[in-house]
C-alpha cells in the first residue's frame, strides 16, 4: 500500500481512541528540536589557535568529510535540516567564533564574532542556543575553571561567561526567540578529594558573579548542567546533580539534564516530572550512554521513548527546552544529525499517539491490568504509517529514502574536503 493508504488505516485505529491525528502534527510542528553544530567538525571549533580536544570530552572515528570552515558547517547543517521534518534550532559553543584568523582570547569573545551565524539563521528561520566553551583551553587544563583555586583562572572563566550570556542576548534581540545559555564545566578530581566543600563554594561564588547582571529572558534564558563523572574527574565532580539542582532552584535558573550525566542505571525520563513540580522550565540534553557518557547517536530506545512520553503526558512541551548532544566521528556526520533529530522527534509522535489520559485514568482506579495491557498493545500499534505520512506532508524524505540524499552528499561534497 502507499503511505497515503497506510497512513488512513492507521489514523482510523488511533481515532478508536479519541487521537485526533491532524492535531497530533499541527501541535509536533511546533516543537524545536535544538541541534548542536558539534557534531559536524568534532567539537574541534573555529578559534585561530585551535587547541587540542580536552576537558573529559573525547570524539572517536576518522570518517571523511569533517567540516573545517564555518561555511563547510553550515552547509552540512542545512543539509541535515533539509532532511529533518520540523522548524528547529542549531546550538553553538563559543569556539565556533569567526574571528577572522585573529587570536580572540575567550574572556574577549563579542557578538561581531558571531554576525555570520546569525545571518545564516535569519536567511533560515532558525534560533539559536549558546554554550561558553571551558574545555579544551590551558587554562582548563588541569581540570578546573571555575571552582579553580587560582583566582586568575577563576576571573578568566568568569568573564568568558559573562560575556558568552552577552553574546545570547544579542542572539536571542537579532532572531526574535530567547536564546538558551547553558553553562557546564569539567570540574573535578581524577581520584579522591580530601575537601569537596571549598571547590562548590568557588564554583557558587563564580555562578553568583556570571549572572548578576540582569537579562531580559525575551532575549536570553540561563541554565547549568550537571554530571556525575568524566574523564580526568571520576572520583569527584564539583558541579553534581544535587549543586546545580540547589543552585537553579534558589536563583531562578534552568537545570539542564543530560541523559548521558548520571549513574547507567539512573534515567532522565524518571526526573521530569519530579523537577517540572518546583520548576517553571528545564532543558535537556539528549544523548546516548553506552556504559558511561560516551554520546553515541540518539536511537529511538526505551528511554527515549519514555522521555517523549513524561513530555507528552505530563503537558510540558513548552516548558522542556529539548537539545541534542552527541558526536560520532565514525559515521557519516550528516546522517548522524539526521539519525538522532528525526529519532527525538519520532519519540514525541510517539507519545502524542497513546490514549495518555484514559492510561491516567485507569491508574487512578487501580485497574493495573487494563493499563498495562494497552500499554504494551500500543508499542505495536500502527506508529510507523504516521510518521511516514507527516515525513511526506513536511516535504522531507519518508522512510529510508533519505540515505540516499546523504550519500550523493557524501559522494559530491564531504568525500571532496
Amino acid at each position: 500500500m502507499s503511505v497515503n493508504e497506510n497512513y488512513q488505516q492507521a489514523k482510523q485505529m488511533y481515532e478508536k481512541w479519541g487521537i485526533n491525528v491532524e492535531e497530533v502534527f499541527a501541535k509536533l510542528k511546533t516543537v524545536p528540536i535544538s541541534i548542536h553544530c558539534w557534531q559536524g567538525d568534532d567539537v574541534a571549533g573555529f578559534e585561530a589557535d585551535q587547541k587540542e580536544l580536552s576537558g573529559g570530552i573525547d570524539v572517536t572515528g576518522n570518517y571523511l568529510g569533517k567540516a573545517t570552515t564555518p561555511e563547510e558547517l553550515r552547509n552540512d547543517l542545512e543539509k541535515a535540516l533539509s532532511l529533518i521534518p520540523g522548524k528547529h534550532r542549531v546550538n553553538l559553543h563559543a569556539i565556533y567564533a569567526e574571528t577572522d584568523g585573529k587570536v580572540v582570547e575567550r574572556d574577549e569573545l563579542e557578538p561581531k564574532h558571531f554576525e555570520n551565524w546569525v545571518n545564516w539563521a535569519k536567511e533560515h528561520g532558525l534560533g539559536l542556543d549558546f554554550n561558553p566553551t571551558l574545555f579544551s583551553h590551558p587554562k582548563a587544563d588541569d581540570g578546573l575553571t571555575l571552582a579553580h583555586p587560582d583566582k586568575e583562572i577563576r576571573d578568566f572563566w568568569i568573564k568568558h561567561c559573562i560575556a558568552s550570556r552577552k553574546i545570547a542576548a544579542y542572539f536571542g534581540k537579532e532572531l526574535g526567540t530567547p536564546t538558551l545559555t547553558n553553562v557546564w564545566i569539567p570540574d573535578g578530581y581524577k581520584d579522591i578529594p580530601s575537601d569537596r566543600l571549598t571547590p562548590r563554594k568557588r564554583l557558587k561564588d563564580s555562578l553568583d558573579k556570571i549572572f548578576a547582571e540582569k537579562i531580559d529572558e525575551k532575549y536570553n534564558i540561563d541554565a547549568v548542567e550537571s554530571k556525575l563523572f568524566g574523564i580526568g574527574s571520576e572520583a569527584y565532580v564539583v558541579g553534581s546533580h544535587e549543586f546545580y539542582m540547589g543552585y537553579a532552584l534558589k536563583n531562578d535558573k534552568l537545570c539542564l539534564l543530560d541523559t548521558g550525566h548520571y549513574h547507567p542505571t539512573e534515567v532522565v525520563s524518571n526526573k521530569i516530572s519530579a523537577m517540572l513540580l518546583y520548576s517553571e522550565k528545564l532543558a535537556l540534553h539528549v544523548s546516548r550512554p553506552v556504559r558511561w557518557d560516551s554520546d553515541h547517536v540518539v536511537i529511538l530506545d526505551d528511554e527515549l521513548k519514555e522521555i517523549g512520553l513524561e513530555i507528552v503526558r505530563n503537558d510540558a512541551l513548552d516548558k522542556v527546552m529539548i537539545g541534542l548532544d552527541f558526536f560520532d566521528a565514525s559515521i557519516n556526520r550528516v546522517a548522524a544529525w539526521t539519525i538522532g533529530t528525526r529519532n527525538m522527534i519520532k519519540s514525541l509522535l510517539y507519545a502524542m499517539l497513546v490514549p495518555n489520559d484514559y492510561l491516567k485514568q485507569l491508574q487512578e482506579e487501580g485497574n493495573f491490568t487494563d493499563r498495562l495491557a494497552l500499554m504494551e498493545e500500543f508499542k505495536t500499534y500502527p506508529f510507523g504509517a504516521i510518521w511516514d505520512y507527516y515525513c511526506q506532508e513536511m516535504g522531507v524524505p519518508v522512510r529510508e529514502s533519505w540515505l540516499e540524499e546523504v550519500k550523493s552528499y557524501e559522494k559530491d561534497v564531504l568525500s571532496k574536503r
